[in-house]
């Protein structure tokens, strides 16, 4: 028998997780069933469950794959806070998310991963840990323009941060109805808001 490589482990799963986003986008999580994501991927049932042993798995399997990409978004932008200001800080990872939209739809996935997570604990902890993640790093970036004098020094720096946190989920929200001319403007307004002055 040939031995199956990791290359091809990790291409089958990718192939199945692909095929699950398209189905939960189209028809939601509780609407697809087993059967309509093994058709969705060309395989049989036995090729599915030997990575994936229910929906449920396919589920946080994507909504774990989406958090990272979006902390890392954050981790990304947020090593450039020596020369950026909060507010071109928080209009790049605004600008990646639509980007990432546009390409892979993780908007409408975030919705429906949110709604899931009132009902399964398991999401909202992983949801919870993310928040937590981005206040802290957003809370570093503030910290350092806070010192400059950039922003006001007698509003602890969590609070800032977590006030540019709650920017995100609006963000997202509308582009998963499709709202992008709403957005549009947005990245652009919090540059303006909160400029760089080191570059001014």
């Amino acid at each position: 028998m040939p031995k199956v490589t990791q290359e091809y482990m990790e291409a089958r799963r990718k192939q199945i997780l692909d095929a699950a986003r398209r189905c939960f986008l189209r028809d939601g999580f509780h609407s697809t069933s087993m059967q309509d994501l093994f058709a969705e991927a060309d395989l049989s049932a036995g090729a599915v469950y030997r990575h994936f042993a229910s929906k449920d798995e396919m589920i946080t399997a994507i909504v774990e794959e989406n958090i990272r990409e979006v902390l890392a978004m954050v981790h990304g932008v947020a090593e450039h806070r020596p020369s950026s200001s909060v507010g071109a800080m928080v209009a790049d990872v605004l600008e990646l998310v639509k980007a990432k939209t546009l390409e892979q739809d993780i908007a409408g996935l975030a919705v429906l991963a949110w709604s899931e997570s009132l009902r399964n604990p398991s999401l909202a902890a992983q949801f919870k840990d993310l928040l937590a993640q981005m206040r802290l790093d957003f809370a570093e970036v503030v910290r350092e323009h806070q010192k400059s004098g950039n922003l006001p020094r007698e509003v602890p720096a969590e609070a800032i941060a977590a006030t540019f946190v709650c920017i995100l989920p609006g963000y997202i929200l509308q582009l998963a109805m499709g709202d992008l001319h709403g957005v549009e403007g947005v990245p652009d307004a919090l540059r303006a808001l909160w400029p760089d002055t080191a570059a001014s």
